[in-house]
């Protein structure tokens, strides 16, 4: 389908549904955008709507597919324009202080004063959720990209053993590549591929080279030779997927690893969902291992309920889905099946599993010292206009339409320098 009419169509029905519930006279009902649609994002979600149901609050879902939020971000603005907010829309870092920016934000610090959300949500995070000193979000977890997952059973089978440096996971492939199974899952869009570059650029230049080229866009470091390692990197590590993976979505890939048609997939930790829905259990049936080289660093996004400024007789309903958002239990409840840790430094880890507990450890430990660096290719490493610009050069190399590193690396800074 032609891509233009299906973004037209996408925000066509969101506009619609929008509408009749901004109009809907019941106003005990939560207006959620999100782009959770896979069935571990599903499931995550219906915590939330469970939480909120107990609360006599009603559920109106806007769901736009597609894992990177940009279908569910075209929606958002065409809403915003006719000026039928939702109660409240996932979003990511940069998004947020866009709107905020705007005018369009609602205002949640007397709740977040009352839950005391300043002394426990990480202040990587206040920056985001905090706008000219007002809460206009609520953080719903933190996620961090640099993981692999591995079929533990296609790995038993090889004889792999956990890969430390970028060189072991070259050679762990090359045994999945011998013993017939594909060895990398990956979905060819251009998050998808960012998001494993981001991991690859980590492991190859350290964190201090990460933080300068993507977090302070030191084009020094944008146009160095480790630049043209993390892509000569990436080049290697690309001639291991398989040759339907152009377009294919990012819970797909995550199926494979799971089924066991592949060995492993360079993803965030919302891939653990996908194994949590399936009821695989961590080191019997898969293994989260951080990207080797990455280890004591945590790239992060994280999932944000951006609250709007709705009318004041959907304002209750709005607090509701705030407060219930932050609370301990549910931060514990939901990220336990989303596969991410909690947004929240004081919950417990009592119900999360080894992937989780290790999850929560890192994010501490990173916190703590100065390795908690956010995605560049998830929102929250720079705007979106720079952001969407790094995601295009990273994947034209995937796709062969930049043919060198030497080349990529000159158009990423072009690009940077352009978006600016």
């Amino acid at each position: 389908m032609n891509r233009f009419l299906t973004t037209t169509a996408v925000i066509a029905l969101a506009l619609a549904g929008t509408h009749v519930a901004a109009r809907a006279a019941d106003v005990k009902e939560v207006q959620m955008l999100h782009w959770w649609t896979s069935g571990g994002e599903a499931a995550a979600l219906n915590v939330l709507k469970e939480d909120l149901a107990k609360e006599g609050f009603a559920w109106k879902d806007v769901p736009v597919a597609g894992g990177g939020g940009d279908a569910a971000m075209t929606a958002l603005k065409a809403m915003v324009a006719a000026g039928t907010y939702p109660t409240a829309s996932q979003m990511l870092g940069y998004t947020v202080l866009d709107y905020a920016e705007a005018g369009v934000m609602g205002d949640l610090t007397e709740t977040a004063k009352k839950e005391g959300w300043d002394k426990s949500v990480p202040a990587a995070l206040q920056k985001f959720s905090v706008y000219d000193g007002k809460w206009v979000a609520a953080p719903v977890n933190v996620h961090s990209v640099n993981w692999l997952w591995i079929n533990k059973a296609v790995m038993d089978k090889i004889g792999g053993t956990q890969p430390k440096t970028f060189d072991d996971l070259i050679a762990l492939l090359d045994k999945a590549k011998a013993a017939g199974v594909i060895p990398l899952a990956l979905g060819g869009q251009n998050w998808q591929e960012a998001t494993m570059f981001d991991s690859i650029v980590l492991s190859t230049g350290g964190p201090e080279f990460y933080k300068k080229a993507f977090n302070d866009l030191d084009e020094e470091s944008l146009k160095s030779e480790t630049m043209k390692k993390s892509f000569d990197n990436l080049a290697k590590i690309v001639k291991y997927v398989d040759p339907n993976f152009s377009g294919r979505d990012w819970n797909l890939a995550t199926a494979m690893v799971i089924k066991g048609d592949a060995l492993v997939q360079v993803m965030g930790d919302w891939a653990k969902g996908e194994f949590v829905a399936a009821k695989k259990t961590p080191d019997t049936d898969f293994l989260c291992y951080r990207f080797p080289g990455t280890d004591g660093s945590v790239i992060y996004n994280s999932d944000m309920f951006g609250m709007f400024n709705v009318p004041d007789d959907r304002k209750a309903a709005q607090v509701a889905l705030a407060t219930a958002t932050l609370s301990k239990s549910f931060q514990s409840a939901f990220n336990v099946v989303k596969g991410s840790v909690p947004a929240r430094t004081d919950v417990p880890d009592t119900d999360f599993d080894a992937c989780g507990k290790k999850g929560i450890a890192d994010l501490k430990a990173a916190n703590e010292g100065g390795t908690l660096f956010g995605s560049l290719a998830q929102g929250y490493g720079a705007p979106p206009a720079i952001a969407n610009a790094y995601k295009d050069v990273v994947s034209k190399f995937v796709h062969g339409q930049i043919k060198s590193s030497d080349e990529a690396v000159k158009q990423l800074v072009q690009a940077i320098d352009d978006a600016r």
